[in-house]
């Protein structure tokens, strides 16, 4: 079948490698260093500054800085109480910086978190009821839509989008859903499910895209995205790190320089049909604006998809 290819949509770069760049001090943290969801309440200037940089930068999409604000996650820092506060003040924040901008969105961010199912970390119904609360409070905020990213285990996957989708119906809300996997240098999610067993998993679901997000640069995301160019029937999205991780002087450090990025960005979009593009760890706004303009005009490639 061909695939009728839609607009290019373009999403922020990356918020927790921006946030480390920022003078945060300890008093902003209020005593939860490393957890950059509690910013959203002690120190929300600094998130609306983000938003503002990516949006200065041309993205179109935020995602929320939600990435770990589910139950799961935050009970680690104490603030397993503070789920729905968080998660609206984070889409507040996002309002905030759009505010006067026209054509716009806000993505709610929901992570993986910290424990796997498949992996006896977690049972799949608590990990179904944090899920379900997060998302509860997202759409109550009046997200846009969600994107279930970084995942990396076939199991918490399913889990969190079933949960997403019992909440939608619940309260009668149609809104993008969105699903990102996180494959591993080796070819495979954390815990082996290739890029094949991801869309026959998948498929089922009335998702509004599907792709790959982290780990890797959009080098080592090439493969995959051809499969999913010749199988997946809806919107792809590629959104990678600023190349592999690399370890300098004991820091990381991320190699690609934003021309680069852009470039290979680009080549996803004329090639491969992806029409949801944007950044993970180490991309900064200026990797944002010449993915911008590289992409200027363009019209992702008609796909045609095997079924």
């Amino acid at each position: 079948m061909t695939f009728t290819q839609q607009p290019l949509l373009i999403f922020d770069g990356a918020c927790g490698t921006s946030l480390q760049l920022m003078d945060i001090t300890e008093n902003d943290w209020s005593g939860c260093e490393g957890c950059n969801e509690v910013l959203n309440l002690s120190a929300p200037d600094h998130i609306i500054q983000f938003h503002k940089s990516m949006l200065d930068a041309g993205a179109m999409v935020l995602e929320t800085d939600t990435f770990g604000a589910s139950r799961v996650v935050l009970e680690e820092y104490g603030l397993q109480n503070k789920v729905k506060e968080i998660n609206t003040r984070a889409v507040e924040n996002a309002r905030l910086a759009i505010a006067g901008r026209e054509d716009k969105y806000i993505a709610g961010s929901v992570g993986p978190g910290t424990k796997l199912p498949s992996l006896g970390h977690i049972e799949v119904a608590d990990l179904a009821a944090a899920t379900r609360e997060q998302v509860e409070a997202l759409l109550e905020a009046g997200v846009d839509c969600l994107i279930v990213e970084t995942c990396q285990d076939l199991l918490q996957t399913k889990t969190a989008l079933v949960a997403a989708f019992e909440v939608l119906e619940l309260a009668g809300r149609d809104i993008p859903v969105m699903a990102s996997v996180t494959i591993e240098q080796q070819g495979t999610m954390l815990v082996g499910s290739d890029i094949a067993a991801v869309v026959a998993t998948l498929e089922p679901f009335p998702l509004f895209s599907l792709g790959l997000n982290c780990a890797t640069g959009p080098q080592d995301m090439m493969s995959h995205i051809k499969y999913l160019s010749e199988n997946w029937p809806r919107r792809i999205s590629v959104i990678p790190n600023q190349g592999l991780p690399e370890v300098v002087n004991g820091q990381t450090h991320y190699p690609l320089s934003p021309e680069d990025y852009a470039e290979q960005m680009y080549q996803f979009v004329v090639n491969q049909g992806v029409s949801i593009v944007g950044g993970c760890c180490g991309t900064s706004p200026v990797h944002i604006a010449a993915l911008v303009k590289k992409v200027k005009g363009v019209q992702p490639k008609q796909r045609e998809v095997s079924i």
